[in-house]
């Protein structure tokens, strides 16, 4: 099965996830079967490979599971409910990430602590928690095994990579071992791209040093968080996939996409994410509140001289169509406004960073109502204040975009340690 035990220093990291790498490459490669596109090879997750493997990972611990509703399998059941009916398994708790472990809360919200109506389970908030009072949460949950399996979406301000980071960070402090599963990249792992979060700007939209766009599963990202940013490494193991490739879209994996938050509804939203969620540090609606955020943006006053702005940008991969919405909440409820809306037709070339930052730069000239948020929530997006003060002295995308390059080059080095997959 080749799943990954880690119990490791910080000294031994390195060796040790290089060797793993070269060991599972081959396999996941190789891997055969029925289902999937990508010419024969069958995705197997993490889950997948734990349960065939008879959960031996978690014998005879009390085991708790941070997760949402992606936690599924091939057949849509929750892996909660699947291990809660296993008896091979002592799942003792859950613990729910921002918009909780059922999925009920917006952007910004969580579930709070009950008990889960399906299985009896105590379900605990992490949201917003960390540290210690994180801590003091595994500890009264009683559990010896925290696992981690939640379906990422490719970008640094996604919230869900950093409840992965403040649970393995508290799980260290509370003495417990912690597992993580591994789900596909719905982007591709091909690269990293955008600024490097300088750690003055860190918040839980990015709490350490990573690309805006960081091309890597949540096991490679554990692993990293471990030997680089942790200071104390928690003890970790991960189960990686078989069967996914760098260079494959989500579409690759014949697995069933749940949208991971309630503004996440397709692989097409998460295509573009990491490039338009830079609009919610302005005064333009990033789309929230219409069936497709991040793909539509606009506001009040907006005509078509922005799409065509934005369509003589030079920009690979991406149309942009002049586009007329009314969000049903969030920035313009209610009101019908103008902007563009963006259809990726070569998703190979197409480049998500530069695609946003073309997008302010053209908002910005063609719009005279355009202005960052008061409170410069661009700098956390970016983590920076350098794509911020460089559009508004003129600079046009090249010019922001080399702005990164020295950062973005010691990230991409970094990262390189940590991949697993070919």
């Amino acid at each position: 099965m080749n799943l990954s035990r880690r119990s490791l220093s910080r000294r031994g990291l390195l060796a040790a996830t290089t060797a793993t790498a070269l060991t599972s490459a081959a396999p996941a490669a190789a891997a055969g079967g029925e289902g999937g596109s990508g010419g024969g090879r069958r995705l197997r997750t993490g889950f997948e490979r734990l349960a065939a493997d008879g959960y031996a990972l978690l014998d005879g611990e009390r085991v708790g599971v941070v997760t949402n509703p992606t936690g599924v399998t091939r057949d849509v059941r929750h892996i909660v409910d699947v291990m809660h009916a296993d008896q091979r398994v002592n799942l003792v708790a859950v613990f729910g990430p921002e918009h909780g472990f059922r999925g009920t809360a917006q952007a910004g919200g969580s579930e709070g602590r009950y008990d889960d109506p399906a299985t009896g389970l105590p379900v605990y908030d992490t949201y917003q928690k960390s540290g210690k009072a994180l801590a003091d949460i595994f500890t009264a949950s009683g559990v010896d095994t925290i696992v981690f399996d939640i379906q990422d979406v490719g970008a640094r301000f996604y919230t869900y990579i950093w409840t992965l980071f403040d649970c393995m960070e508290s799980a260290e402090l509370a003495g417990k071992r912690f597992v993580v599963l591994d789900r596909p990249n719905p982007v591709t792992g091909r690269g990293a791209y955008g600024p490097v979060l300088h750690k003055e700007f860190a918040t839980f939209v990015g709490r350490q040093p990573i690309a805006q766009a960081h091309g890597m599963t949540v096991t490679e990202l554990a692993l990293l968080f471990n030997g680089e940013f942790l200071e104390r490494p928690v003890e970790l193991e991960t189960v990686r996939m078989t069967g996914w490739k760098r260079s494959d879209f989500y579409d690759a994996s014949a697995l069933p996409w749940v949208p991971p938050s309630p503004n996440m509804p397709t692989p097409e939203t998460a295509l573009v994410y990491s490039g338009t969620c830079l609009f919610e540090g302005t005064n333009l609606s990033e789309g929230r509140g219409t069936t497709r955020p991040f793909e539509l943006i606009g506001a009040d006053g907006i005509d078509r001289k922005w799409a065509e702005a934005a369509n003589e940008a030079g920009l690979r991969g991406v149309h942009f169509r002049e586009a007329y919405f009314a969000p049903t909440f969030s920035k313009f409820q209610g009101k019908t406004i103008g902007g563009v809306q963006l259809h990726v037709h070569d998703r190979e070339s197409f480049d998500p960073v530069r695609t946003g930052i073309a997008l302010l730069i053209t908002a910005k000239r063609t719009w005279s109502g355009f202005a960052w948020r008061p409170d410069n929530w661009i700098d956390k997006l970016t983590g920076t204040t350098r794509v911020r003060t460089m559009i508004d002295a003129g600079a046009d995308t090249d010019e922001v975009v080399a702005g990164w390059h020295d950062d973005l080059a010691r990230f991409r080095a970094v990262r390189r340690r940590y991949l697993h997959y070919r």
